[in-house]
């Protein structure tokens, strides 16, 4: 499944029940229009990509195992989470490739505001630092990004996004404050080239 990062509507975790595997959240989302959604589909949760377990007229229940718990943010309690359906062929891509599959959590160090807008910065693990580029793109908890900057440093990598009106109104990173932790998830192509790099510097076997 694929996604664009372009945030459908805000949903409510309203119960978080403890499951052997992991948990089962179930959502309140009201304005995402679920009529299209069946059982076995795909909804990005905070850039998580989870499957619908069970429906009703105004929300959705996924299931998400320990490892994703152990690997991502916000997935744990009841509160507020961006949701966006899956691409369907043809759809406009108006963010970036955005595959939900969360490659690290990150934690904001500053959200600023400068006049109307705001300034985003993310300390994400030294490890996805090599991912990241100025002009670049970046899932936010599920909110794709431009990156206005980067800057390596001994305890991670920081990235700075700016955030426009219409973002802070449409997604829940208005609730962003320091200390928090976000999913992150880096730009697919970047990824690619990544590997590409990587398989270049290994000789083949005779």
């Amino acid at each position: 499944m694929m996604f664009t990062g372009i945030v459908e509507t805000m949903g409510q975790i309203v119960r978080a029940e403890e499951l052997g595997f992991g948990r089962r959240l179930q959502i309140e989302a009201p304005a995402l229009g679920l009529s299209d959604v069946n059982i076995g589909d795909s909804i990005a949760v905070n850039g998580t990509c989870l499957t619908v377990t069970a429906k009703t007229a105004t929300g959705f229940s996924v299931d998400v195992i320990a490892e994703t718990l152990a690997r991502t943010a916000g997935l744990t309690s009841r509160g507020e989470v961006n949701l966006e359906k899956s691409m369907r062929f043809g759809d406009r891509v108006d963010g970036h490739l955005v595959s939900g599959h969360v490659d690290g959590t990150g934690t904001v160090v500053a959200m600023d505001r400068h006049a109307e807008s705001w300034l985003l910065i993310v300390e994400a693990p030294s490890e996805l630092a090599r991912f990241f580029a100025y002009k670049g793109s970046i899932a936010i908890n599920g909110v794709s990004l431009t990156i206005a900057r980067v800057e390596d440093a001994a305890t991670g990598c920081r990235v700075w996004v700016a955030l426009i009106p219409h973002t802070m109104e449409v997604t829940t990173l208005k609730l962003l404050k320091p200390g928090d932790r976000v999913n992150l998830e880096v730009d697919m192509i970047a990824r690619y080239v990544e590997r590409m790099l990587a398989a270049g510097t290994v000789q083949p076997r005779a």
